[in-house]
């Protein structure tokens, strides 16, 4: 419990974050399971990643960050061409906390750097864990086989092979824990600056 009150003070000293930004001790202890969780229950992998991460850090809570990822679940559009949804809505989040500002677009302090960063250091994550960040290879190495989740049929098969009970949501379980802790380590490391 010391670890995550040294962590709440670190976010409460973090210059450009909300002074009041509080951290869920409880939801912190099991981001895997708040992540698996959502994505089971509430299905969109970009906006269940968020949601989890909201969860675990309440006070970053942002609807707009959350509604821009609408349209990013399953590859992008539901084309699981693109990369997966749990890496979009983890680098959103990690940027919605430490990237460049709209007021400071000429990024006189580097933070877009930092954001690609970290950004990098997510699609490593889903590079060592899964092989790729693509989410139709991940479906490949998940269950198996590609989805056409347009397809009524396609789409049938992807839940019936337990997408949302066990393989997607264990996706976005395994990116909002490492996404955790990222920020942890992050805050933890800017409040000694």
């Amino acid at each position: 419990m010391v670890r995550y009150r040294r962590v709440i003070r670190a976010l409460k000293r973090k210059k450009g974050i909300n002074k009041g930004l509080k951290m869920n001790p409880k939801s912190f202890q099991r981001p895997f399971q708040i992540g698996f969780e959502f994505e089971k229950r509430y299905h969109g992998c970009a906006q269940s990643t968020i949601a989890a991460l909201y969860e675990v850090f309440a006070d970053l809570k942002n609807e707009d960050v959350f509604r821009a990822a609408s349209g990013l679940g399953a590859g992008v559009g539901l084309s699981s061409q693109g990369h997966c949804g749990a890496l979009s809505g983890t680098v959103m989040v990690l940027s919605q906390l430490f990237g460049r500002e709209l007021q400071f677009i000429e990024d006189p302090a580097k933070k877009r750097l930092y954001a690609f960063r970290l950004g990098e250091e997510m699609v490593q994550f889903f590079m060592t864990e899964f092989g790729t960040i693509i989410c139709n290879e991940i479906h490949l190495k998940l269950m198996g086989r590609r989805f056409d989740l347009w397809n009524a049929e396609e789409k049938k098969a992807f839940e019936e092979m337990g997408a949302h009970r066990t393989h997607c949501s264990s996706v976005v379980g395994k990116a909002v824990k490492k996404a955790s802790q990222m920020i942890e380590r992050e805050l933890r490391k800017n409040s000694v600056s």
